[in-house]
C-alpha cells in the first residue's frame, strides 16, 4: 500500500443510509492498512466523526495522494472542480445510477480498490472548461466544468437569441432554449440528450449543442479544444439567461455581459481499475447490447 499514504474521502449528500454504510466499510479498510484518512465535511457528518475531524477541500487537495469520492457522477464532478488546482487523482465509488465516471462499486472496495491502492490502475486525464462572464461594470466572474457549460433561459417560456463566435469569427445567430458547450467527458451527459455526438474522452475537442433550436439547420458543432468561444446574448434576453456548470454552479448574466468559454488550464485526473473499457461502460449504461455472433469466410 506504499503507493498512496494519505487518502481523502468526499461523501455524497443525500441518501445517508447507503452512503454511511459504504463510508464505514471504506474507512475501516483504509485504516486497517495503516493509511491516513482525511474526511470532508459531509463524510465526517455521516460518520459522526469528532468535532474538528472535517477538513476543507483545499486541505484535502494539498495533503492527499489520492481522493476517493463516495457517491455518483454528480459528487465526482463537484470534487473535480473543487480540486482542479491541486492535481490530485480521484477514484469514484458509485452510489448513483449511471456511473460513467465513478466506476468502482461498493462491493469492490476489498478487491478492485486494493489493486488501485497498490499502484495497479489506469490513469485517465480529462480536459475541463473555464467559463468567464465579462461586463464593463464588474470584474470577470469565472467557473469551471468537467462536463459542460450550459447557457440557458431560467424564468421565461420564450426562446432566447444569441450569437456565437469562435476565435473572434462569427459562426451563427440562433433562437433556441440555449446552448450546451461540452467536453468529451460531458458528451455522454446533457449534450447526449440534446442530440450531440459521443466523443471519445481521448480526443481534445469541444462540442456545441443547441437546445431545441427554432431553426433545425442548427446542428451540433465539434471544435478543436484550443478554440476560444464567445457567446453574445441579445440585450432583451440578459435578465432571462444564466450559465450553469456541470448542472451545479450557476452564474447570472448582468446587463452588457458576454460569455467566454475556453479550455481550463488544469485537468481532472481519474484512476480506473486495469482492464476498464470505456466502450464497455457505454454498452452497459446506454443499453447498446452485447456482441452478436458473426461468421467469417
Amino acid at each position: 500500500m506504499a503507493h498512496f499514504q494519505t487518502i481523502g474521502i468526499i461523501g455524497k449528500q443525500g441518501d445517508p443510509d447507503k452512503a454511511r454504510s459504504t463510508l464505514r466499510t471504506l474507512c475501516a479498510y483504509l485504516r486497517a492498512h495503516a493509511l491516513e484518512v482525511l474526511l470532508d465535511a459531509e463524510s465526517a457528518h455521516l460518520l459522526d466523526a469528532p468535532v474538528g475531524a472535517a477538513r476543507p477541500l483545499d486541505e484535502l487537495g494539498e495533503r492527499c495522494d489520492l481522493v476517493i469520492v463516495v457517491g455518483g457522477d454528480g459528487t465526482l464532478l463537484h470534487a473535480a472542480r473543487a480540486l482542479a488546482a491541486h492535481d490530485v487523482p480521484l477514484v469514484g465509488i458509485n452510489l448513483g445510477r449511471l456511473g460513467f465516471l465513478a466506476d468502482v462499486s461498493p462491493e469492490e472496495i476489498g478487491s478492485v480498490l486494493e489493486r488501485i491502492l497498490e499502484g495497479e490502475y489506469k490513469t485517465d486525464s480529462r480536459a475541463m472548461l473555464e467559463a468567464r462572464i465579462r461586463c464593463d461594470q464588474a470584474p470577470p466572474r469565472r467557473a469551471c466544468a468537467l462536463n459542460d457549460v450550459v447557457i440557458h433561459k431560467w424564468n421565461t417560456a420564450r426562446m432566447i437569441e444569441f450569437e456565437t463566435y469562435v476565435d473572434g469569427v462569427f459562426v451563427n445567430a440562433q433562437r433556441s432554449d440555449g446552448l450546451i458547450i461540452a467536453t468529451p467527458t460531458g458528451s455522454t451527459a446533457y449534450a447526449l440528450s440534446g442530440g450531440g455526438p459521443l466523443i471519445d474522452p481521448g480526443l481534445e475537442a469541444i462540442v456545441l449543442v443547441p437546445i431545441c433550436p427554432h431553426d433545425l439547420a442548427h446542428r451540433p458543432l465539434v471544435l478543436p479544444a484550443e478554440r476560444h468561444i464567445e457567446v453574445r446574448v441579445g440585450p432583451l434576453e440578459l435578465g432571462h439567461v444564466q450559465i450553469t456548470c456541470d448542472g451545479q454552479d450557476e452564474l447570472q448574466l448582468p446587463p452588457g455581459a458576454t460569455i467566454e468559454i475556453t479550455r481550463h488550464p488544469e485537468r481532472a485526473t481519474l484512476l480506473h481499475p486495469l482492464g476498464q473499457d470505456h466502450y464497455q461502460i457505454l454498452r452497459a449504461k446506454l443499453g447498446w447490447g452485447g456482441r452478436t455472433q458473426t461468421r467469417r469466410a
